[in-house]
Parts: structure tokens; sequence; C-alpha cells
């Protein structure tokens, strides 16, 4: 089980983590201090779990369940010092609610509800682009793909090993994987879990920001209320 420890006290992240050592069958991926850097290491770590604080600057632990509300993944468990965020937590969909200092027993209770969560759900599929890479044919997994961007008759295809060139339009591979490609202008697709928040500007454009890159390609108007919707911004 992949777990990510957000909390903004090192402290807590420390004997979270200390606790999680004496746990089996656990992996931590991750330790992040604000709800935002959690957001923006969900694509890369692909975490099963999240060890969520809720009063944290910026962006809170229920903000950030709320912003995860529909996903399969990850499950979450609150760690928090307040007792009467209790309700709310649950209504969000978290298994388990953990007062603080957490006791390794009361740990291990969360995490059998959470795999036992994860057990219930059904297997997801890998799926895989094909494409080229200096002439020869490779392949790589849609989760690993970062964006993709029509120039000229390919579509270029950024991911976490490097880059990829596919001979299919953005509308064919819209088409192909509605579910986990969106679009974000014109020319460019992105997967959806790699969305995190949106940047006004001050010109009035708007600024998609992605998990797992620097990159922040443009959103045109006709998109935008899509990407609001799917972030529960608006």
């Amino acid at each position: 089980m992949r777990v990510l420890i957000v909390d903004d006290e090192p402290l807590a992240r420390g004997r979270l983590a200390s606790l999680l050592g004496e746990c089996s069958d656990v992996e931590v991926v991750g330790s992040v201090g604000d709800g935002e850097a959690a957001l923006a290491a969900l694509g890369d770590l692909q975490p099963d779990v999240l060890l969520l604080d809720i009063n944290m600057p910026g962006l809170t632990g229920t903000a950030l369940a709320q912003r995860l509300a529909g996903r399969k993944r990850p499950i979450v468990v609150f760690c928090t010092a307040y007792e009467n965020h209790a309700l709310h937590a649950f209504d969000l969909g978290a298994v388990d609610y953990l007062l603080k200092p957490v006791r390794l027993e009361r740990l291990n209770e969360a995490l059998q509800r959470a795999s036992q969560r994860l057990l219930q759900m059904p297997r997801e599929t890998v799926n895989y682009l094909h494409g080229r890479l200096r002439g020869e044919q490779v392949r790589v997994a849609l989760n690993d793909v970062v964006s993709l961007v029509a120039e000229e008759k390919y579509v270029v295809v950024q991911h976490r090993g490097g880059q990829l060139l596919l001979e299919e339009s953005l509308r064919q591979l819209e088409e192909a994987y509605p579910d986990q490609l969106i679009r974000l202008h014109r020319n460019c697709l992105v997967p959806s879990q790699r969305l995190v928040g949106l940047k006004t500007l001050a010109d009035g454009r708007v600024l998609a920001r992605l998990s797992g890159t620097e990159f922040t390609p443009e959103v045109s108007r006709r998109n935008l209320p899509t990407l609001r919707k799917l972030l529960r911004m608006g």
C-alpha cells in the first residue's frame, strides 16, 4: 500500500512515518507539508492512501478531500487534533478519522479499512500510447503522460521518461480515452489526473497547473467551464 503523508507539522509527519515503518505491507512514497504540494505530487507518486491533516495553511485537508471526491484513489484517512470535523470527513468519503497523537493500533485499523476498500475496487486496466522515438516503435503508459500537444502532422507526447511522437490526431486520442484525457485548448490534451488547478493572469488569460511538470499551458475560454467543473471550482 502506497501512502502519502500530508501535514504542515514536521514533527507530526516524522511520527507518522515512524509508525508506518512498523506496519506491514506499507510504503511511504512521500511526505509533504500542505494540500497544494499533495495535489502536485499525486500524478508522480500515485499513492493509494493519503494520511491527511485538516488544519493546514492554504488548501486545507477537507478542501483537498473535496477536490479528490469521486476519484477511486487515493483513499483518505484524516489525522487531526480536532474531533469536531469527523462527520464532515466521512461525508467526504474518508475511511477513517484518527486523533493525534496517533496510536499504532488505530493506524493499523485505518490501514486495514483502506486495504479492504482497495480490494473492493475493480482492477484498473493500464492503457498504452504507441508511437515513435528516433524511428523505433515504443509504447508509454497513459498514467506516465504529462501532456499531448499537436505540432504539424504529429502529436508530441511529453511523459516522465521523455518524448514520443504519435500519428493519431488529438481528436482521435480524445475519443479513444474520453475518461482519461481532457482538452485545454485546440492543440493540447492532458490526463485529467494531472490537472491540479488553474491560474488566472493579470491580462485575463487562464493557465492550467499540472502535477509533475512546470509546463503551464493556456486554457481556452471554450474549455474553461469543463475544467472548473472538474476541479469543483464552479
